[in-house]
């Protein structure tokens, strides 16, 4: 649910910011609570997203010292020097997309300016708010678990829903009327498989040492059985008579939904499949051109089922060999 995740985000930041301003209360450091705003600033949604913020946040506060110093020692403790630090800062952080360091490395290097000061003992008590900040902003996205269930639960949706439109299609190839027959199953899959990436990016994301993309894998995997489903759809609409070789064709649409599970290498449907084509070339050829149009997107349409078969059995042999 969002309130649980947002209360749980909400208790997770102000654990971190309580413990960063207690540490810094403890090293007797000025300006403590800025170490608190440090931490908030730090927190990203993703494990490797704050990695990132906090090593181009550090590269940042270095340049940012040596900009301050240069321009406190030429024009002073004033605010003209601040204002020309925050310029050449703010320019060098747009030319690196370091956006993120402007605001935080600014607060600190403000400090100096309060002070009038920029000695050592200043400057010490600078490096470490931003390593006290920096480093419990790190510690807490450290703990973050991967949404292993979140995904699982939006993969069987993703499934089913596929499931269900290899089902509906056994049904209505075996019919002529088609006036029934919608599209707006592909909607719905599109929709879920968006959700599952989303997901599974964010898994990627947090995933610091074990670098398997397998929950990405799978989604790309099934966005391209969405799309040959969805060609499948297009030619059972084309089809307005129904050659006996229908019924094989739709026999064929029930074996695969009752097959359909995660971990199956589909190679007995494959082979299935190899015999159902080389059936299909030796029966005697259409009596009229409707029936040859007919047969015609029927063989079409078992090509699309051996692509959509293919790219599920790669996918396994590429996890499971």
């Amino acid at each position: 649910m969002i309130w649980k995740s947002n209360f749980t985000k909400a208790l997770k930041i102000s654990f971190a910011v309580i413990l960063a301003i207690i540490t810094a209360n403890l090293l007797e450091l000025q300006y403590a609570v800025t170490a608190g705003i440090i931490t908030i600033l730090s927190i990203q949604n993703t494990k490797r997203e704050t990695l990132k913020t906090a090593r181009n946040r550090g590269l940042a506060f270095v340049c940012a010292l040596f900009l301050s110093a240069i321009c406190y020692k030429i024009l002073g403790f004033t605010v003209p020097a601040f204002i020309t630090y925050l310029f050449l800062f703010t320019m060098v952080c747009l030319t690196a997309k370091w956006n993120e360091a402007i605001a935080m490395d600014s607060v600190l290097i403000s400090h100096f300016l309060s002070e009038e000061q920029f000695d050592s003992m200043l400057l010490f008590n600078e490096v470490m708010l931003f390593v006290i900040g920096t480093s419990f902003g790190i510690l807490i996205n450290l703990i973050l678990r991967k949404k292993e269930q979140e995904f699982e639960r939006l993969a069987a949706e993703v499934d089913e829903e596929i499931k269900g439109i290899i089902h509906r299609m056994s049904v209505y190839l075996c019919v002529e009327d088609k006036t029934e027959y919608k599209s707006d199953c592909f909607f719905r899959l599109v929709e879920k498989i968006d959700k599952a990436k989303v997901c599974a990016l964010q898994n990627w994301n947090n995933t610091l040492w074990k670098t398997t993309a397998y929950e990405m894998d799978y989604i790309k995997m099934r966005e391209n059985q969405s799309r040959v489903l969805a060609n499948i759809y297009q030619s059972i609409i084309m089809i307005k008579i129904l050659p006996k070789q229908t019924a094989q064709v739709a026999d064929f649409l029930q074996h695969i939904e009752q097959q359909y599970h995660r971990n199956n290498n589909v190679t007995k449907l494959l082979d299935k499949l190899e015999e159902m084509l080389a059936y299909m070339k030796e029966e005697p050829l259409p009596q009229d051109r409707a029936e040859f149009e007919a047969r015609a997107v029927l063989f079409y349409m078992l090509k699309q089922l051996e692509e959509f078969l293919y790219l599920k059995n790669q996918f396994i042999l590429k996890y499971n060999a």
